[in-house]
């Protein structure tokens, strides 16, 4: 046995519930997530109030913007298991998500787009390989492993709670507005994002040596010389690829293209790697495809709160919960994530627990109850127009009761979906199906951006009460269908449970 094997052995014969590697993973998430929510939370907003755009307008562009973020995390996965491994991608993935904040800090309206895109490009190395060295702590078959998976979730939310919430408030002037002067409050808002980013990698840097042989480049065999040009040439790409991200993020047009072929692309991609696998690995891997496309529809609905909710969190909201005055879009940004953070750790436990009880619902199971609970959720959003007054302004306490509710359904599916791609692919493609996952994940913000122009362009030149009601009606139709999609995850549950081959 070799020393690194050796190595891995020990890492995964750990003790307890969690292996101690997974608190420093969770740490460099939770400051990246807080970069990156914090962005998120902000950007349909500002590109409204401060770009001058419309709201349908806002919602394309928020759409392809998040379409971008994920869709690199395909071709970030790609190149980490082929060439850079996961740590060294991690690392440059962080230092490009650094330099596109402070663009931002600097000058928000002059650097939006290219500031943006150099994010996208480091988003795409960091984060799918982050999730990877998560599932690699674990033996396959841990029973640990999705608990494991619902912690590390709990430290994304734990970043996206703080940055979700505080980098629009600041921007908005809700919060420290005595502190930062009137025309810099943007620039630091988007300066925050720059600051927990560069924290995050400090933290991976000083960490990651616990990880033994956990995300080594792949070519340590290959001649030093030949390694490092494969990686020079990959680090000079990704810049090289930033013009025509900044010309495909500012073009909505293109970003239809790139979708139409980004998708097809990787699972031809995916077809040709299966060729050097068994036919019980391919039928796991058709299983992973199912889970995927099943996400798109989860993540459409679900990432209307970058889009339209924001938009109805800033015009029909009211400013108080419980009598506790709150930002409506800052409420919107976290009040998910505050939930998670509250939730996340027991209900893996909770699984646990099930589990030595030989009671746990299978991963499709837990997929099915993740599209009822978003169902109830929207639903929820739209019963807010009987609590409307005659300004068009509803209830935030309700509101967030809806996002209460939608928290449970997404607890069922991320952070366990996360925990199934492990599961579900052979080692060598790990990063790129992880990458095809947060894929998947681009067209559900694809198509959250497109269902949000819809909502809002019907309810364009409307008054305000006119306007609740219109985007009320909106989420009752996204309740039934995703009533009707966890419905249809379970009827065909059989089918899905023979092609995991045992998996749980």
């Amino acid at each position: 046995m070799t020393g690194t094997s050796t190595e891995l052995e020990q890492i995964q014969n750990f003790k307890g519930k969690y292996p101690r590697q997974l608190w420093y993973l969770f740490f460099s998430e939770m400051w990246e997530r807080f970069s990156f929510y914090g962005m998120r939370g902000m950007l349909a907003f500002f590109m409204v109030n401060e770009l001058g755009m419309n709201e349908r307008e806002a919602n394309l562009q928020y759409g392809a913007t998040q379409a971008f973020v994920y869709a690199f995390t395909f071709i970030g996965g790609i190149f980490a298991d082929k060439i850079l491994g996961y740590r060294r991608s991690l690392f440059w993935g962080g230092l490009l998500m650094i330099v596109g904040s402070c663009m931002l800090a600097v000058d928000p309206k002059v650097f939006f787009f290219s500031g943006i895109s150099v994010i996208i490009v480091g988003t795409g190395f960091f984060k799918p390989n982050i999730s990877t060295m998560v599932g690699r702590l674990y033996k396959d078959g841990d029973p640990r492993t999705d608990a494991g998976f619902s912690l590390f979730y709990m430290g994304v939310n734990v970043g996206a709670l703080i940055g979700g919430y505080l980098c629009v408030a600041v921007g908005k002037g809700e919060m420290l507005q005595s502190q930062i002067p009137q025309n810099l409050r943007w620039n630091f808002a988007f300066g925050f994002a720059a600051i927990v980013m560069i924290v995050s990698l400090l933290n991976f840097v000083r960490t990651q040596k616990s990880l033994g042989p956990i995300g080594l480049s792949p070519l340590l065999d290959m001649e030093k010389s030949k390694k490092r040009l494969y990686e020079y040439l990959t680090y000079i790409g990704s810049i090289i690829a930033v013009p025509l991200i900044i010309l495909m993020v500012s073009n909505s047009e293109y970003t239809d293209i790139f979708m139409y072929i980004i998708g097809p692309g990787s699972l031809l991609y995916l077809f040709y790697e299966m060729r050097n696998f068994s036919l019980q690995e391919n039928k796991k891997l058709i299983a992973a495809i199912i889970f995927m496309v099943f996400s798109i529809a989860f993540w459409a609905f679900f990432e209307q709160s970058g889009g339209s909710l924001s938009f109805f969190a800033a015009n029909n909201l009211s400013s108080s919960v419980l009598g506790v005055h709150l930002d409506p879009n800052g409420t919107n940004n976290s009040a998910n994530s505050l939930f998670v953070i509250a939730f996340a750790a027991p209900l893996g436990i909770l699984w646990l627990w099930m589990n030595k009880r030989k009671a746990e619902p299978n991963t499709i199971v837990k997929f099915g109850l993740g599209f009822l609970f978003l169902a109830a959720g929207f639903y929820v959003f739209y019963y807010t127009k009987f609590f409307a007054d005659e300004n068009g302004v509803t209830s935030l306490g309700l509101f967030t009761f809806g996002w209460f509710i939608i928290t449970f359904g997404e607890l069922c599916l991320s952070p366990i979906g996360m925990s199934i791609m492990t599961k579900l692919s052979p080692h060598k493609l790990q990063a790129v199906i992880m990458g095809m996952w947060f894929l998947a994940s681009a067209y559900g913000q694809y198509f959250a951006g497109l269902l949000g122009a819809n909502i809002a362009g019907a309810s364009e030149h409307s008054t305000n009460l006119e306007k609740l009601m219109v985007y009320a009606e909106g989420y009752k139709q996204l309740a039934i269908y995703a009533l009707v999609a966890g419905i249809g995850l379970i009827v065909i549950s059989p089918l899905i449970k023979k092609l995991m081959g045992g998996v749980k």
